[in-house]
């Protein structure tokens, strides 16, 4: 089937979606150290150039700091797979009961009716 259209709460959510289908994101990589030394500067930059940060340790990602635009952009992105993906597996379990299905008439002959 079709999938349908995104549906965002507001316009903002629409135009940050845009944004990130047309435009290049702004991404570091630094490490934990460097974000203790520097944490106002990083908020700064995710909350109003929409840069992304990710903090290492040991050379390994391990969290990153995004603007609460993209959070719910990304909420909102994870909650239409998980309605999709709901609505994939109702019906696949209708599609198995229609095959398990019997009929009325088998019913009431196997009872005498």
């Amino acid at each position: 089937g079709s999938i349908p259209p995104l549906r965002w709460r507001s316009r903002r959510e629409c135009n940050m979606y845009m944004m990130y289908i047309f435009e290049e994101v702004l991404m570091s990589t630094i490490s934990v150290a460097e974000a203790r030394r520097t944490l106002p500067d990083i908020l700064n930059r995710a909350a109003y150039s929409h840069e992304r940060t990710v903090i290492s340790r040991h050379d390994e990602a391990i969290a990153a700091v995004i603007s609460m635009d993209e959070l719910r952009l990304l909420d909102a992105l994870i909650e239409r797979y998980e309605d999709e993906s709901d609505v994939a597996d109702s019906r696949a379990a209708l599609l198995e009961a229609r095959e398990d299905r019997v009929a009325w008439g088998d019913i009431k002959s196997e009872f005498g009716l």
